[in-house]
């Protein structure tokens, strides 16, 4: 039996670039160099037939460690909550209300950059605080 060496998360979206660069925000993630042969995104870009441009944009974690983040243009728009969303683990280690008010400075830089706060749901007997949100485009996710 092989394993998986890596993982990739797909987002389907109207604007790839600008959905990408939120989440390179978002995580620290950079944008992989381009192509071979092409000194540019921009450069690749034009080299597609008008059809194919603009409609994929990708983002990497620097240090290695997590997924490749691919975004793809879909004519659709969103219509339903996700069934997969990423937690953003911004609170890891922290209880109470250092964690509650880690998440939500995080949430106002989020915020800023385009999110969307949702709901805050605060800790009980079971669970610490996290907030959902959504990105520019209306995808859920979580600050944990």
């Amino acid at each position: 039996m092989t394993s998986v060496k890596q993982v990739q998360v797909t987002f389907d979206c109207a604007h790839p670039e600008r959905v990408a660069r939120f989440w390179c925000e978002v995580l620290g993630y950079v944008v992989p160099p381009p192509p071979e042969g092409f000194a540019t995104w921009d450069d690749y870009n034009r080299s597609l037939p008008p059809e194919d441009q603009g409609s994929w944009f990708a983002c990497v974690d620097p240090s290695g460690v997590g997924p490749r983040l691919y975004f793809q243009r879909v004519p659709e728009g969103k219509v339903a909550k996700n069934r997969v969303h990423l937690d953003v683990r911004a609170g890891t280690g922290l209880v109470g209300e250092e964690r509650l008010a880690t998440l939500q400075a995080e949430c106002a830089r989020l915020v800023a950059l385009g999110a969307v706060c949702v709901q805050v749901l605060l800790a009980d007997e079971e669970n610490e605080s996290c907030i959902v949100m959504q990105d520019i485009e209306g995808n859920e996710f979580c600050l944990d």
